[in-house]
């Protein structure tokens, strides 16, 4: 048996999933992996492209009827939210009737949680642009604004750029629940969620009792990032929700896709039905 997996080749990913990828875990199968843009991954879950996948939570709606959500290994935290970005110049801008914002995906958990703070201001034209062109095209003054995550929070100042909001700080403050970023979800009837919830959290603990050992193969998927960069992007990622959901994590889950169906964006999904195999 080979279990096809999608998941990003950010430093979050590659760390969790580097002994499950390298065979490392005991009784697992052999892995063949594809690595890819999240918003590539979610089109990709629609069409029950792989066993295991990461996509975002936003795109849970669309999904459930395939996929079950795993209770480990994916994206929730605190402090680690989306942030939309402007130059300088722009940073005055709140009314975004005018303006033009760049989203790396439509189906997104960031371009989720834009369309939730900005409920009631006028909307901005979107652009789903790659996730690496963001930036320089702010600052070029491509786009009025981005919307960005990940390594982008230590790295936009280099671009000259300055946040408009950081949309974590705003979830955060509204629910008082962590931010719910990327999932990872089984295909129903191809792989056993309670296997290969052991197998990822397996592969969780052993990249927490050596983090040396996944070194080169994260730097090597890390799309050119410094190795401090690498190392605050997993300190800030990789974290206990990535071991366990817990209440908060499938609070946050349940508050994030009730509020986006409850305004019309996501069809109607409850976080009981998503992790209902886990009860």
């Amino acid at each position: 048996m080979t279990l096809s997996l999608a998941i990003s080749p950010c430093p979050n990913d590659t760390f969790v999933f580097h002994a499950l990828v390298h065979g490392q875990v005991p009784g697992a199968p052999l892995v063949e992996v594809t690595y890819a843009d999240v918003d590539v991954t979610n089109t990709a879950a629609e069409r029950g492209a792989f066993d295991l996948v990461k996509v975002s939570y936003a795109a849970l709606p669309w999904l459930l009827d395939d996929y079950h959500l795993l209770p480990c290994g994916g994206a929730l935290g605190r402090g680690c939210g989306p942030l939309v970005l402007t130059r300088p110049e722009r940073a005055d801008l709140t009314d975004l009737t005018d303006a033009t914002v760049a989203v790396p995906g439509d189906r997104t958990t960031a371009y989720l949680l834009f369309r939730l703070w900005s409920a009631g201001r006028p909307p901005a034209r979107i652009e789903v642009v790659p996730f690496h062109e963001i930036m320089p095209g702010v600052s070029a003054g491509r786009y009025d604004a981005g919307l960005v995550i990940h390594e982008a929070r230590f790295t936009y100042p280099r671009h000259g750029l300055t946040a408009l909001v950081d949309l974590g700080e705003w979830w955060e403050a509204d629910t008082g629940l962590p931010i719910p970023l990327g999932a990872i979800l089984a295909r129903r009837g191809a792989v056993d969620p309670e296997a290969a919830t052991e197998w990822i959290r397996e592969s969780v603990r052993q990249a927490w009792a050596d983090p040396a050992v996944s070194r080169e193969y994260v730097l090597a998927h890390a799309q050119e990032m410094e190795p401090d960069v690498v190392a605050r992007h997993i300190g800030l990622y990789v974290n206990e929700f990535t071991a366990d959901l817990g209440e908060a994590g499938v609070a946050a889950v349940d508050a994030l896709l009730g509020r986006a169906a409850d305004a019309g964006l996501v069809p109607q999904t409850s976080s009981s039905r998503a992790t209902a195999w886990t009860s």
